[in-house]
């Protein structure tokens, strides 16, 4: 079983449709194939009336006040009771209605990896599509991938990463990049990786590190410096510069 986790605060405009692309999957089955947490942080907006709209669809909710996106995070996870773990904030959505089922069907044929992984396609906030993330960031996703490939930054979207959950650590929730944190632990920890060949989500651009840009810049190098080391973070910051400044 996977727990499909979502996050949400004062996303009432957006929520509703992942909710939908998540109850919506043809074939599966609550509570047999997935469950599904939803994690608000004490919205005020019309966000618990949404829940409560779609609470047969809702394994467990919560809606208390938070430190942060982080913090709601771990609370998720230590709620989580499947095999795996899958995060779905507010606003993404499972990439289309056969998504859970064809990942279940991958999972099986491939039972031994820790962490399975694809491609994300971003969208707009209307649902338009802006395309892949491989084909419209400068992150080209890896069909073998190693935590050493995070060195220039996160590799997978957050939204296509799915790890076992008892190698899923827990986030530093004072950390903008911690999401990048997230995924190299699961790596580093992971005996056995799994590529999926299609992609798993439909992932809203934008975000609270897009709104905090030089602060999640800041918090990025603190986590690579980390895992990485200070000289080879800043041999590969200056790489990920003179790559900015030829594009």
């Amino acid at each position: 079983m996977i727990s499909i986790i979502t996050i949400t605060y004062n996303a009432g405009p957006f929520l509703e449709r992942t909710i939908k692309s998540i109850a919506g999957q043809e074939g599966c089955v609550l509570g047999v194939d997935y469950e599904y947490i939803l994690v608000d942080g004490a919205s005020p907006d019309d966000t618990l009336n949404i829940v409560r709209r779609y609470e047969g669809h809702l394994s467990q909710w919560i809606s208390e006040p938070d430190r942060g996106l982080y913090d709601a995070m771990n609370k998720g996870q230590a709620l989580a009771t499947g095999e795996f773990v899958w995060f779905m904030n507010a606003g993404d959505e499972l990439y289309d209605e056969q998504t859970l089922q064809a990942l279940l069907t991958y999972m099986q044929r491939n039972p031994a990896c820790d962490v399975y992984y694809s491609d994300a396609l971003f969208v707009r906030d209307d649902g338009s599509p802006v395309g892949l993330r491989s084909e419209v960031t400068p992150h080209r996703l890896p069909t073998e991938l190693r935590w050493q490939d995070m060195a220039l930054g996160m590799k997978v979207s957050h939204q296509a990463f799915v790890a076992r959950r008892t190698i899923a650590p827990t986030y530093p929730i004072d950390n903008l990049s911690a999401d990048l944190d997230w995924e190299i632990r699961c790596l580093k920890a992971a005996r056995r990786v799994g590529y999926v060949p299609f992609a798993l989500c439909r992932y809203l651009v934008g975000g609270l590190s897009v709104q905090k840009h030089r602060q999640s810049l800041i918090d990025r190098f603190k986590v690579l410096t980390w895992h990485f080391g200070l000289l080879p973070t800043l041999w590969n910051h200056a790489k990920i510069v003179w790559r900015a400044a030829v594009k």
